[in-house]
Formats: structure tokens, sequence, C-alpha cells
């Protein structure tokens, strides 16, 4: 069973920053999630198991960052420029596909979730 554990998330102004980790006791092809209160789960970001491929969804794209560490089996998502509309809980999910894989029904397993507040 693959086990992946967050940690950084938090209650931050808007403007700030966050860094969110997963830790795999595996390697997979990495991605982040969320889902804000009402409102279904949302692709955030995602890294190719190699990590030289990364995606972004268009509501982050220029203010977060995807990245790996291969030796830690260790994902981040470096959070930029928050706004109020970023609130919500964070997931990440691994993939047993090396590419670029988007899409929720592609991901095999899911951490238990981060929250992230971010206030006006």
């Amino acid at each position: 069973q693959v086990q992946l554990v967050e940690s950084g998330g938090g209650l931050v102004q808007a403007g700030g920053s966050l860094r969110l980790s997963c830790a795999a006791s595996e390697r997979y092809g990495m991605g982040w999630f969320r889902q804000a209160p009402g409102k279904a789960r949302e692709f955030v970001a995602a890294v190719s198991w190699y990590g030289s491929t990364t995606t972004y969804a268009v509501p982050v794209k220029g203010r977060f960052t995807i990245s790996r560490d291969n030796t830690k089996n260790t994902v981040y998502l470096q959070m930029n420029s928050l706004k109020p509309e970023d609130t919500a809980v964070y997931y990440c999910a691994a993939s047993s596909k090396r590419g670029i894989v988007a899409g929720s029904d592609e991901y095999d397993y899911w951490g238990q979730g981060t929250q992230v507040t971010v206030s006006s």
C-alpha cells in the first residue's frame, strides 16, 4: 500500500506564500488537486515520474510551482501570490503512469489532504 503524507498547509494572508510537501513511500508520477467547500475537486498541477515535465491548471499558472526530489520521493507545491479563491483542501496524488497525468481518475493513490486558507 502506497502511503502519501502531506504537510505544509495553513492560514496565510492574500499575497502570501505557502509550500506544500507530499512524501511518498515509492516513486510515482505525482499531482496536486484541491477541493473548496461546495465545489468539485479540481486539478492543480502535475509532475512526471522523471520530474522533467510539469503542467498547471490555468488559475494557478505563473503563481504555483510543482517540483520533486526523487532522492526523497517527495513532491512540493510552492504557492505564491495566494488569493482567497485558492482556499481549499489540497490533496496530493500518485499515479503509476510515468508521463504527465491531469485526470483524477488516472491517479491510484491519494493523500489525506491539507487545509489551505487564504484570508483577504
